[in-house]
């Protein structure tokens, strides 16, 4: 662009060619920004794998940081020591039929059934509980909560998350969940536990989420003692 000054000396006045682009110049500019649009479309699509990653993987972290921020275990409680393993904080992944659900707390009772009000985790990011009651969210509940309904998830496979030290027996013993202690350390099968050390983890956890449109399956490994959470094929997640 070039700039061109045309003065009357007489009069003393100054006319000014305004700059403008050339033909040459604009062509090149929406050739430019057509690149860039393209490139920039397959990122405005909607990655569900990855959005399902990135809840299940925060949801996992915040079990476990409610855990070491908020012991809920009490050595005493009036329904017998055996019972305050059920007080952890814990993760539960269940199906009632109308599609996969979590939801996080605390079973401060010891019953194994969750009360909604006063013992289920409040999801930071809306303020609602994270709970699941039905196949569709309540307006407390946090919609981040319905795995299928929400990012396609037709199944979660627990096989490669085995390895308590003893058993937990009772009928909500394989309910697929993990829990963290105050420790932050991953403890499973927390469910009719009945001595300490029972459902302590002592191997790795691998949780595999598989989706309905055919998305690659997503494989979630919690380690053992600290209870650390990534996305197998991300280490740096």
């Amino acid at each position: 662009m070039r700039m061109n000054y045309q003065c009357n000396t007489s009069i003393h006045i100054c006319k000014t060619n305004r700059p403008a682009f050339t033909m040459i110049e604009l062509v090149f500019v929406i050739v430019v920004l057509g690149i860039l649009a393209a490139m920039a479309l397959p990122r405005l699509e909607r990655d569900t794998r990855q959005e399902a990653s990135d809840n299940i993987l925060s949801a996992i972290r915040y079990t476990q940081h409610l855990a070491l921020m908020d012991n809920k275990v009490d050595n005493n409680n009036p329904s017998g020591v055996k019972n305050w393993h059920k007080a952890f904080w814990q993760m539960r992944f269940a199906n009632n039929g109308g599609g996969w659900q979590y939801i996080i707390a605390s079973n401060n009772n010891y019953d194994n059934n969750i009360n909604k009000l006063t013992e289920a985790a409040i999801d930071p990011v809306n303020g609602k509980y994270i709970y699941a009651s039905n196949a569709n969210p309540a307006n407390d509940e946090s919609p981040n909560s319905f795995l299928s309904k929400k990012y396609g998830i037709d199944n979660v496979d627990f096989t490669a998350c085995v390895g308590q030290t003893g058993s937990a027996g009772g009928t909500l013993a394989n309910v697929r969940h993990i829990a963290f202690d105050y420790l932050g350390r991953l403890h499973k099968g927390v469910f009719g536990a009945t001595n300490t050390l029972s459902t302590l983890m002592h191997a790795d956890c691998t949780i595999k989420f598989e989706f309905e449109d055919g998305n690659d399956d997503l494989f979630i490994l919690i380690r053992k003692d600290t209870g650390y959470a990534n996305i197998v094929d991300q280490n740096a997640s």
